[in-house]
């Protein structure tokens, strides 16, 4: 016998073995392409720039939300063989907007500074791998 009961804001449904054998009479909604509240990626299935998606984090406002919004449209509406190629004015206006405010829109100076020693040490450690197999074969 199937029932339900509520515990607190929980609702628990308990269901019999033949209720699971009877198909589903569930329908599903398909998402609207046009309701902006909707969760979706960077790009709404209509091909339009979803300016509400948290992976721009907080590009798209402050002093230059809306030169980083002229940018990103050119970007990803461009048709040129070398997207965004025609584009090249607006990164340096968008790059020269956001270095005046470095508190607002910080480099990544740190993964570079990171990046730089591996790559050395990399190079560093072959030659002294190499001397080390030439010196084990001589003796």
């Amino acid at each position: 016998m199937s029932y339900c009961r509520q515990e607190e804001k929980d609702q628990i449904i308990f269901v019999t073995k033949e209720d699971h054998e009877t198909p589903s009479s569930a329908e599903l909604v398909a998402d609207d392409p046009n309701n902006l509240y909707e969760e979706h990626g960077l790009i709404l299935p209509n091909g339009d720039i979803n300016w509400n998606c948290p992976c721009l984090g907080r590009m798209a406002s402050g002093p230059c939300g809306e030169l980083f919004k002229s940018v990103f449209s050119c970007f990803h509406y461009s048709k040129e063989k070398i997207l965004g190629s025609d584009c090249r004015d607006q990164f340096r206006t968008i790059q020269e907007c956001m270095q005046k405010y470095p508190d607002l829109y910080p480099q990544d100076e740190e993964e570079d500074e990171e990046a730089k020693p591996v790559e050395h040490k990399e190079e560093t450690a072959a030659p002294k791998a190499s001397a080390a197999k030439e010196q084990g074969s001589s003796s």
